[in-house]
């Protein structure tokens, strides 16, 4: 019996899953949805038992899992364990048949999910057969004396929907045929790696490429017909091997024609379905080829059509040509005109070379970039390359870039789906369609390639299964472009960072937030503007070097721009002892800081929030001012209510009266302004509001007339107004959001009025008084001004236009 490998088994289950376990099986005894199997009861005696068919665990073509027993060609045998447990009673033995045409409908229509990977698979077994005769004429020369050139060729028909493919490798004898295209699911790659293994080479480099056995029916996905022609070495004669799609036979003929005999190799025929003709176009193979092929170690070459310009005589008319011959006497000139003339040749197609495959001194950055754009079609060179080989636990080769600006057309940050990293088995292009499994959906923009020989693919080849191996793959290829990043901050070139910054800094940000386990490697790449730095952006490290020595965190305020930043009262104690803030003004930078924590122990603390710690506060002081504004805090936190959870002494500022603080555990007023913008939820925006608590400035004279206003008069409606609009001053210059803007409006209207009345009332009362004006007023053209208005502007002299009015004179 053949060992089939774990995958194989795999296989076997991808299948069952595909409702092969409802395959009705044909019994030689009886038809029925039952067979009927003899067994032993624990009284000894015999009794017939019925199993449904429907069982996936007793309908197993493959012969894949069974406990009891075993399969071989086709018939089932008991285990000696099961013949020892049974005593010496032997149940009857049946044969099981599975239906072919179903296998073969679910392998073309279940397994694939993209028909143009047909000829990869195609050109992969090639490959095998390559190798395997590169690998057997080291020790047998022979082998090749029929033909030298190792090399794959692909010929069109596109007016008959042909495709050809022709490789010059192992080729097959008549039973292989049999045992590798007439039986499903059986690897004759698999096998001949099992021999290598088995064998003294056991540690000989191979390259071989299949594993499941069930590469070759995904021709059958694009082909009515197939048709096979091979000829081993080991064989005098040529056979042809012939199946159609949904069939459950196939013919195997000798070759009798001697135009189609081949020296040495194997020839697939693939007649196109009506709807797949479009595959037979010289154009779309060489685009396969480039896209899944490219770096298949053997030369594949393609039946192009090609041109070239020549000159050729016309005939002229002979009018044209008689008049030009009187004008042009005892000179005779022949006209040409140039033509393309057409012909088909063989062409190289993959002629990229995989550099991922040669040493990393080796490769010089010229070729590096012209890889990167030519693999990713960019006009730009990348910022950075990081060229790597990891071997032990998991083997692979990677090559990966850090791009210089983001994709066009596409936000990569929120889709993690993108095409930026190919992956490929043993040269072979698998898929670039990934959702995180090998990098994480911050780390989406790097491009790059990886190479491995021995990744957990599922039956298709097409799926990175999820595994123990893939998460080892991931981390050192995140580690791996943490340290190319790294490498472009602490370039001297400073302006490359702040490019990459520019494209992938919301990135980095959202890496904060999504990535735990690599805060310590996000840290250092983060960069921000500062209170000391307005125009440029500083690291981290940057700001924990200018930090004061009595300095214990790192401080930060959230807003909208580094301008209103810069402008609020927060700042003011802060800028007096010169310490450094960072200002955060993209929208994720707060949410990246307060996942981030903290940075080389010192922790980020929000200016905006109640309890600031400067480091030098004055206890005795602190206490005294309790002590003289306590009456004054409890008064205005009564006039106040429930706007504010509490009133206190302030020492954060210099020369604002007050300041309206966020809770410690609440949003901030930057926060609480972007929440409100997407808000779904007002529960939830309600309760993380928190508690706002107002703090006052003891040294300022607003507070200072508040604190006497409460002392002598605390129920006089003027200071009652004044503390309600300075709560509202402070709401706007907290940056928080008022919810009654015409309120605040009318208020200081109000007080406005009050502050203007009768300054200018005389004035106004002058410029109200058109009639006296006019009783007062002299010959036109000479206007008098009032005595008594003269005297309420304090002997301010006024300066009147003379206006001729039209009409006055006649």
């Amino acid at each position: 019996m053949n060992r089939l490998s774990t995958r194989a088994a795999a296989a076997a289950a991808l299948l069952r899953q595909h409702d092969l376990a409802t395959t009705r099986l044909v019994s030689p005894i009886a038809a029925s949805s039952g067979s009927q199997y003899s067994g032993i009861v624990a009284d000894g005696e015999m009794t017939n038992r019925w199993f449904s068919t429907s069982a996936c665990e007793k309908c197993n073509p493959f012969g894949f899992g069974l406990r009891n027993g075993y399969l071989i060609g086709g018939r089932r045998y008991e285990s000696t364990a099961a013949a020892s447990d049974a005593g010496d009673s032997v149940g009857e033995k049946y044969e099981y048949q599975a239906e072919v045409s179903r296998l073969m409908d679910l392998i073309v229509h279940s397994l694939y999910s993209n028909k143009e990977v047909f000829l990869r698979e195609l050109i992969s077994n090639a490959s095998d057969a390559l190798d395997k005769l590169r690998f057997l004429s080291v020790t047998d020369p022979g082998l090749l004396k029929d033909a030298v050139d190792l090399d794959i060729r692909i010929q069109t028909d596109k007016d008959n929907g042909i495709v050809t493919i022709t490789d010059t490798g192992i080729g097959m004898t008549h039973q292989e045929l049999v045992d590798c295209l007439g039986t499903i699911a059986q690897s004759g790659t698999a096998k001949f790696l099992k021999a290598l293994k088995d064998s003294k080479d056991a540690g000989a480099d191979n390259n071989l490429i299949g594993q499941f056995g069930v590469g070759f029916y995904s021709a059958f996905l694009v082909s009515d017909r197939v048709t096979v022609a091979t000829k081993s070495p080991k064989s005098d004669k040529q056979y042809v091997w012939e199946g159609e799609a949904n069939a459950s036979t196939y013919t195997i003929r000798e070759e009798t024609d001697p135009d189609k005999l081949l020296p040495r190799g194997t020839r697939i025929t693939l007649f196109l379905k009506r709807d797949d003709k479009a595959f037979a176009h010289p154009e779309r193979i060489q685009k396969l080829i480039t896209n899944y092929s490219q770096f298949v170690s053997f030369p594949i070459y393609t039946w192009q059509e090609k041109g070239y310009t020549k000159e050729v005589e016309v005939d002229e008319d002979p009018v044209e040509a008689k008049k030009d011959g009187d004008d042009n006497q005892g000179e005779t000139k022949k006209k040409t005109k140039k033509v393309v003339e057409r012909y088909w040749d063989w062409e190289l197609t993959n002629e990229t070379q995989p550099i991922w495959l040669r040493t990393p001194r080796e490769v010089t950055t010229e070729e590096y970039n012209e890889f990167y754009k030519k693999t990713f079609n960019d006009y730009l060179e990348p910022l950075a390359s990081s060229h790597f080989t990891t071997e032990g636990e998991v083997e692979f080769r990677s090559i990966l870039y850090v791009p210089e600006v983001a994709s066009q057309g596409k936000d990569d940050i929120l889709n993690s789906k993108t095409k930026n990293i190919r992956l490929y088995v043993k040269r072979v292009f698998i898929s670039d369609d990934f959702d995180g499994e090998l990098f994480p959906r911050y780390l989406s923009f790097i491009k790059g390639v990886v190479d491995s020989n021995d990744l957990p693919l599922n039956v298709s080849r097409e799926i990175l299964q999820e595994s123990r191996i893939v998460r080892i793959m991931r981390k050192r290829l995140v580690r791996k472009a943490f340290d190319m990043i790294l490498g472009i901050s602490m370039s001297e070139n400073r302006d490359d960072y702040e490019k990459f910054w520019q494209s992938f800094g919301k990135h980095i940000k959202l890496g904060c937030i999504e990535d735990k386990e690599n805060h310590k490697r996000l840290g250092p790449l983060l960069r921000f503007f500062s209170s000391q730095s307005e125009d440029q952006m500083i690291s981290l490290d940057e700001y924990v070097e200018n930090m004061k020595p009595e300095q214990k965190h790192i401080y930060y305020i959230a807003a909208d721009s580094v301008s209103s930043a810069m402008n609020t009262p927060f700042l003011e104690k802060l800028l007096e002892k010169d310490l450094e803030v960072l200002l955060l003004v993209d929208p994720i930078d707060e949410i990246a800081i307060q996942n981030l924590k903290n940075y080389k122990e010192k922790d980020f603390i929000d200016i905006s929030k109640e309890n600031l710690d400067l480091g030098d506060e004055n206890e005795e002081k602190a206490e005294a001012m309790k002590k003289e504004f306590g009456q004054t805090c409890d008064w205005i936190k009564k006039r106040l209510g429930d706007k504010v959870a509490s009133v206190q002494i302030s020492n954060r500022l210099s020369s604002s009266p007050c300041i309206l603080v966020s809770g410690k555990f609440g949003w901030s007023a930057n926060m609480e302004r972007l929440m409100k913008a997407q808000q779904v939820d007002t529960t939830t925006f309600d309760f993380m509001k928190g508690r706002r608590v107002l703090e006052i400035n003891p040294d300022h004279p607003i507070i200072r007339s508040l604190n006497a206003a409460c002392i002598h008069s605390p129920d006089d409606q003027e200071s009652l107004q004044a503390i309600d609009l300075l709560f509202d001053a402070a709401m706007v210059t907290s940056g928080f959001t008022l919810e009654n803007p015409s309120q605040v409006g009318a208020k200081i209207y109000e007080l406005m009025g009050i502050a203007l009345s009768n300054k200018w009332g005389a004035a106004a009362s002058y410029l109200q008084q058109p009639e006296t004006q006019s009783q007062n007023t002299g010959p036109i053209g000479n206007e008098q001004t009032p005595l008594s208005a003269t005297q309420d502007l304090n002997s301010e002299t006024l300066e009147a236009e003379v206006v001729s009015e039209v009409g006055s004179q006649k």
